[in-house]
């Protein structure tokens, strides 16, 4: 039973592999981009088709090209999101504890970028356990970053719409991380 098994994924693997190779790289975003927004709730799916669509460049792709540009692309928005908070600290208009704030963020957000870039590298490697749990620990800066700003009464985070972005950016690469998991 347990050689059945082990062929049968094998099987599985290799029709996936064959079939996203052979039909074009927005089908795919799209199959991937549907079940990954299935299985999260936070993970929009137009927001999904349309960040991979636009660097898919395309040309056909297998899953695991979608994760190394989903993981390029969490990596980029991570340091544009560093640059924004540069700008941000240079604006007068925030007070002592929204520019206390903003330097937590992008401390965060520079560890976040050596970590995505480890996960990509562990992903590389076939080490999905280990991109998983990277990628998770990325994750974590954004709603961390949001946290800050909710410890005083009233304070709106300047960050929300780039600390949504990263979420997503990063929930994309674990499902489609946890996809290859499984097969």
């Amino acid at each position: 039973m347990r050689r059945f098994s082990s062929f049968s994924k094998i099987i599985i693997t290799f029709l996936v592999l064959f079939h996203s190779t052979i039909m074009g790289s927005n089908e795919l975003i799209q199959l991937s981009c549907k079940k990954a927004s299935q299985g999260d709730p936070n993970l929009s799916y137009k927001f999904c088709v349309s960040s991979l669509e636009a660097n898919a460049k395309g040309h056909s792709l297998d899953l695991q090209e979608l994760v190394v540009i989903s993981l390029n692309l969490t990596i980029a928005n991570a340091t544009n999101i560093n640059s924004t908070i540069s700008n941000l600290l240079k604006d007068k208009a925030f007070d002592n504890f929204a520019k206390e704030r903003l330097r937590g963020c992008s401390e965060l957000y520079a560890d976040a970028i050596p970590t995505l870039q480890e996960a990509l590298c562990a992903f590389q490697s076939k080490d999905f356990a280990k991109a998983n749990i990277e990628v998770s620990s990325a994750m974590d800066a954004s709603s961390t970053c949001e946290d800050g700003f909710k410890e005083k009464k009233g304070e709106v985070s300047p960050l929300r719409k780039e600390n949504d972005v990263f979420f997503q950016l990063n929930a994309i690469s674990l499902a489609f991380i946890n996809t290859l998991a499984s097969i």
